[in-house]
């Protein structure tokens, strides 16, 4: 059973990321308030969810958030400040939208840098404990493969529809018959044959 807030004095805001483990495409994060007394009986860590639970309780977060944003960090700045770097910057680009006020964050994993003077909290599996980390998991997750299904149709040949950028024997086939595309990270490599994507 998820828990609706971490702290009942202040404000919250919570956060996650998607996409940190892919060997291509951006990492999204989103930051989510929800009201108090929020409740949905399938909100849940986006990835206990089907596909199609994600893109229903997607509407329902954006119709009853009290505020909620999401932003992203490409290929390129992945590979020039590194994955943790970047899923920490999606977060902060992601809070710098929302409009509402927030006094307090709570965030999936146990990395997070300060975000201006707010106090922060990690907490790891938060996903899958507390209402808007979940919710910030699912808009993150499927605003990231919506991404991916785009990317797709420029390059079909990485089954990124399907496997959204991580290192499946489908993708990591495609990547050593056909090299890397613009949207692969050229940091990441592939474990298998340590075959390197640069």
């Amino acid at each position: 059973m998820l828990l609706p807030y971490f702290q009942e004095k202040f404000i919250e805001a919570g956060c996650d990321e998607a996409g940190r483990g892919c060997l291509a495409g951006p990492v999204y994060a989103a930051a989510v308030i929800l009201p108090k007394d929020f409740y949905h009986p399938k909100l849940n860590d986006s990835k206990k969810l089907s596909e199609k639970d994600r893109d229903a309780l997607r509407l329902v977060i954006e119709k009853e958030a009290i505020d909620f944003a999401v932003a992203s960090i490409d290929a390129d700045e992945i590979d020039k400040i590194n994955i943790l770097q970047a899923s920490i910057k999606s977060m902060h680009l992601a809070l710098n939208q929302l409009k509402e006020k927030f006094e307090f964050i709570i965030v999936d994993g146990n990395k997070f840098k300060p975000y201006k003077s707010i106090t922060h909290q990690t907490i790891i599996q938060g996903d899958g404990k507390y209402f808007s980390i979940a919710a910030a998991s699912i808009l993150a997750k499927t605003y990231r493969d919506e991404w991916m299904a785009n990317a797709d149709s420029e390059f079909p040949e990485y089954g990124w529809k399907k496997n959204k950028g991580y290192g499946t024997a489908q993708h990591r086939k495609a990547l050593s018959i056909y090299g890397q595309c613009v949207y692969h990270r050229k940091s990441f490599k592939l474990k298998e044959n340590q075959l390197p994507l640069f």
